[in-house]
């Protein structure tokens, strides 16, 4: 995941890029601030993957606060003045939207950003894994993902995302087919075009869903029950 803060001193625009924020998969939200000196307290302390920043702002404007970062994390910079389009791209934004900002535009530069975190891997790429562990890439690091620890596997799009048991979930650009394939199929199972799931994890099956949490109900597709039947067969104490 992409982990974002909003900056903007117009409570109005924070709750829409929260909004927008939250119905983009890729992308985390960390923190929201009315201006830039709350956010310069909240990045000495954490991990921030991406800015979204209004350049407007009081006492201190989001231009000159990305300029005063020793290290800054990438920017896509929101206002409604046309004219610091050049000054925000010479600072190497990722993208500047002008407001009133539709969805739409926010998930093209959103994609930008995840460009630069994420290295799609081609057809030909390996992962690294044996008996008992993998690694992969996910945004700009290299994971080391115990097989034991993961409960299922979510896909989206062309990305997956791994949950892990008592972790936050790992997100990769890869697609189901390809993980399948380097998964050990005695351990793990494909049961829906969506999901593949880890056998060991099961715990209960109810009305053809698999069920690993209170709120995660996993559906064994029709494609997929005959090969799910036969492993229920024979583990099945009677």
């Amino acid at each position: 995941m992409i982990r974002c803060i909003t900056i903007d001193d117009e409570p109005l625009a924070l709750k829409q890029m929260a909004d927008y924020i939250k119905k983009t998969p890729f992308l985390e939200l960390s923190g929201q601030f009315e201006s830039a000196l709350q956010a310069i307290s909240f990045l000495h302390e954490n991990e921030v993957d991406l800015m979204f920043v209004d350049i407007n702002m009081p006492d201190l404007s989001g231009m000159d606060f990305v300029k005063s970062l020793n290290i800054s994390p990438k920017v896509i910079f929101t206002t409604a003045y046309s004219e610091y389009a050049i000054e925000g791209f010479r600072v190497d934004a990722i993208d500047y939207l002008l407001k009133p900002i539709a969805y739409s535009d926010f998930l093209k530069a959103s994609e930008k950003a995840r460009e630069r975190f994420f290295s799609i891997m081609p057809e030909n790429t390996q992962i690294n894994i044996d008996e008992k562990f993998l690694f992969i890439k996910s945004e700009y690091k290299i994971l080391r993902i115990n097989l034991s620890e993961i409960k299922y596997i979510e896909g989206m799009r062309e990305y997956i995302r791994i949950f892990i048991e008592a972790k936050k979930p790992v997100m990769a650009l890869m697609s189901m087919k390809k993980m399948e394939e380097f998964l050990p199929d005695k351990d793990f199972m494909r049961v829906h075009r969506s999901f593949i799931v880890n056998l060991s994890k099961i715990t209960t099956i109810e009305r053809n869903r698999i069920i690993f949490d209170e709120d995660v109900y996993i559906p064994v597709s029709e494609q997929y029950k005959p090969k799910f039947q036969e492993f229920l067969n024979d583990n099945f104490l009677i």
